[in-house]
């Protein structure tokens, strides 16, 4: 299985050599931004990143708790509008930031899983089980043959 390598293990510029390479050690501490995050440089290139390349924190002026808190506040089911109102933020903005957390968890989900193969069987024996979770509804009661359900003219 693939192991995901932190930011500042290796060189995210595809056009160079060491690109996603985490064995070479090309990337060295370069300074830290206005914000105080660490920026990287990678020897081989020269090109510079900071800590929160390929994130979904990289260059948005909001903090991640404040990003995080938006997320949180749709998950638990408020719609965009409302978490908007709340955070005092544009509905598209957190349009954007749950597009861009979405993508990055179908990747992470990708890697987590493509060396995880799953048969028919299993499935089946999954889906058995989630089905045996399910709340049981009661059945529906049947009108009596001589009531008339209410607002249907006899």
């Amino acid at each position: 299985m693939s192991q995901l390598a932190q930011t500042g293990q290796f060189c995210p510029n595809p056009d160079c050599d060491r690109f996603n390479n985490t064995q070479d050690h090309a990337i060295i501490k370069h300074a830290k931004t206005k914000q105080g995050k660490q920026r990287f440089r990678c020897k081989a290139c020269g090109k510079t990143f900071s800590e929160n390349k390929g994130t979904i924190f990289y260059c948005k002026q909001k903090t991640p708790e404040v990003i995080i808190e938006t997320l949180l506040l749709i998950a638990e089911g408020n719609g965009i509008r409302a978490t908007a109102r709340i955070k005092h933020l544009h509905p598209g903005t957190v349009l954007n930031w749950l597009k861009e957390a979405a993508a990055h968890a179908e990747e992470l989900e990708h890697l987590l899983l493509e060396d995880y193969r799953v048969d028919r069987a299993q499935i089946d024996g999954l889906w058995s089980y989630v089905g045996k979770k399910r709340p049981k509804r009661p059945p529906r009661p049947h009108p009596s043959p001589g009531k008339a359900p209410v607002g249907v003219a006899r």
